[in-house]
């Protein structure tokens, strides 16, 4: 197999309208650095042309350019794990479609990685996206590192370097559900964060939405930590103390005032406090157990983690 300095993974799904911008930035910046190079194209099974403009760049850089189809929607993190498990790069460096990470800031990442560090994270300055998508996404960083104890100043940011065998190491993980560079920070010896310039999306609209953003939350958390299950318990067992002391200080209230000694049995028999405090509790434990069971289902199944069509790409 051909080996090359860099590849590109880039992760496309109903990319039409901002997909001719990328191609005129992102070859003119790679052919910059003087290095062997590769881009690969993830097609998530856009609905639009996409597929269609990816294969008319192949056809005019061949020699740089591979397409992977996927026959389906399977989401950008199996995307990129396509992308990971068909490069040839020594450094791989992971870019969105849509252009609000710029393509000329890889060669600052791939800088980083010459002074020895072999995991580069992007940090988006000047942020161009909505107060509210700020705000929600320092409030998951800020849970996450709690929770993980992973540090990664802007989780959602796309732009990052790996070095080879960092992305051998994901690759040999079967995991159904993963983030990406989480799992990444947990391999590597020497991780650095620098920041990135941010533009605002030219064309088309968010793959993310509300939804999306709180499932992915739940893959990297679930993923990467038991602490909310135990958590849970230590909650568990705080609020069932503490309703069962609220309990009895109301059932010995009720007794002293009771005018009979049948009013005072019918007291101790009022169980709405319990019920108050125990049955939301009982219904959120569910949901976060059967977020941890929903993910152990997944992963026993043993499915495909995706589907490909086709792949695009110059026979050596």
């Amino acid at each position: 197999m051909k080996t090359v300095a860099v590849s590109v993974v880039i992760p496309v799904y109903n990319e039409e309208q901002s997909l001719a911008s990328l191609f005129a930035r992102l070859y003119p910046a790679l052919d910059a650095l003087a290095i062997p190079f590769e881009v690969i194209f993830v097609n998530d099974g856009s609905r639009d042309r996409s597929a269609a403009l990816l294969r008319e760049q192949f056809q005019k850089r061949p020699e740089v350019t591979r397409v992977v189809l996927f026959n389906g929607n399977f989401g950008q993190h199996m995307a990129i794990l396509a992308g990971f498990e068909r490069c040839r790069g020594e450094r791989i460096v992971t870019l969105d479609a849509d252009l609000q990470n710029p393509p000329e800031e890889i060669g600052r990442l791939l800088a980083k990685m010459d002074e020895g560090f072999d995991y580069v994270g992007g940090v988006r300055r000047h942020r161009r996206d909505t107060a509210f998508r700020r705000a929600a996404s320092q409030a998951m960083n800020w849970l996450r590192e709690r929770i993980t104890r992973i540090r990664m100043t802007d989780q959602g940011c796309m732009l990052r370097a790996y070095s080879r065998s960092i992305v051998e190491a994901i690759n040999a993980c079967r995991e159904v559900n993963t983030f990406i560079p989480a799992l990444a920070y947990t391999f590597a010896q020497r991780p650095i964060e620098i920041e990135v310039e941010h533009e605002a999306r030219a064309a088309g609209e968010s793959k993310y939405s509300l939804h999306r953003l709180i499932q992915l939350n739940y893959d990297l958390i679930t993923g990467f930590s038991i602490r909310p299950l135990q958590l849970f318990s230590l909650i568990g067992m705080l609020v069932a103390a503490a309703s069962v002391l609220a309990y009895i200080v109301v059932i010995v209230e009720r007794w002293m005032l009771a005018e009979t000694f049948a009013d005072a049995l019918l007291a101790v028999w009022d169980r709405d406090i319990l019920e108050f405090f125990l049955t939301g509790m009982l219904l959120f434990g569910l949901g976060l157990v059967g977020e941890y069971v929903g993910r152990i289902y997944e992963q026993v199944r043993q499915r495909p983690r995706y589907l490909v069509q086709a792949i695009l790409e110059k026979e050596d």
